[in-house]
C-alpha cells in the first residue's frame, strides 16, 4: 500500500510539471496582461457585470490582454469585454468538484487541476489586478497579491479594489486593527487603490507604467 501511495505521490509530481510548461508555453507570448477577479455568482444585468464588461473592454482597446479565472459571473463579463475591444480574452479555469464550465468568451483557454500552478501564470503574466466584488476566492487573490508585493517576493504592480462602498468595511478593519496593532504599516495599505470607475482603474494602471 504505501508503495502505491509513494508511485501516485511521484505521478502527481509529472502532472504539476505539466501545468506549468502547458502555462509557460501559452503564456509566454501575452507581452502585457491584466487579470480580472470577482464573483462566479454576479449575473449580466448586474451593475459589477456590466462594469467588468466595460473596464476589460477600454483595457483590451490599450493593447491589453485580459486574464480571468475562465470561469462565469465577473470571469465572463471580462472576457466579454475584451472580446468587444478586439483584445486577448484568455481563461484559466480551475477543475473543480462541482465543475466550473469556461464561459464562451474565452479565446485562450488552460485548464488546471491544482491552484497554486494557477496562481503562479496570473501574477507571472500580470501587470494588474482589478479586483471586483466576490467572495472567498477573491479575497484570496487580492490578500495573497498584496502579501506578495509587500514582501517583495514579485515586482509591484496597480492592485485595484472595484466597488468603494462593497470594500469598506475590509479596508477600516485593516486600518483600525491590523494597522493599529503594528501588524502592519502604513505604507502597506497603499499597496492597493479602490475606485467605483472602470476609467480611473484603467487610467491607474496606464499611469503607473508611464512613470
Amino acid at each position: 500500500m504505501k508503495k502505491i501511495k509513494y508511485e501516485e505521490e511521484a505521478w502527481r509530481i509529472f502532472r504539476i510539471m505539466a501545468e506549468f510548461v502547458e502555462g509557460f508555453e501559452t503564456l509566454e507570448k501575452v507581452k502585457k496582461a491584466v487579470t480580472i477577479w470577482g464573483s462566479a455568482r454576479i449575473k449580466p444585468g448586474d451593475e459589477w457585470y456590466e462594469k467588468a464588461v466595460i473596464t476589460a473592454e477600454l483595457l483590451a482597446k490599450k493593447g491589453y490582454a485580459i486574464i480571468t479565472g475562465g470561469g462565469p459571473g465577473i470571469m465572463e463579463a471580462a472576457n466579454k469585454g475584451a472580446i468587444l475591444g478586439n483584445g486577448e480574452s484568455i481563461g484559466l479555469n480551475i477543475e473543480l468538484p462541482q465543475e466550473q464550465k469556461p464561459n464562451p468568451y474565452i479565446k485562450t483557454l488552460i485548464s488546471f487541476r491544482y491552484f497554486f500552478t494557477r496562481k503562479v501564470m496570473f501574477v507571472k503574466y500580470t501587470k494588474g489586478f482589478i479586483i471586483f466584488p466576490g467572495g472567498f476566492g477573491t479575497l484570496d487573490e487580492f490578500t495573497e497579491a498584496i502579501t506578495l508585493i509587500q514582501t517583495k517576493r514579485i515586482h509591484k504592480f496597480p492592485v485595484i479594489l472595484m466597488g468603494t462602498e462593497y470594500w469598506k468595511g475590509l479596508i477600516e478593519w485593516m486600518e483600525k486593527t491590523i494597522l493599529k496593532r503594528g501588524y502592519i504599516d502604513k505604507e502597506d495599505l497603499h499597496i492597493f487603490k479602490l475606485t467605483d470607475s472602470p476609467e480611473e482603474a484603467v487610467s491607474a494602471i496606464i499611469k503607473f507604467y508611464k512613470k
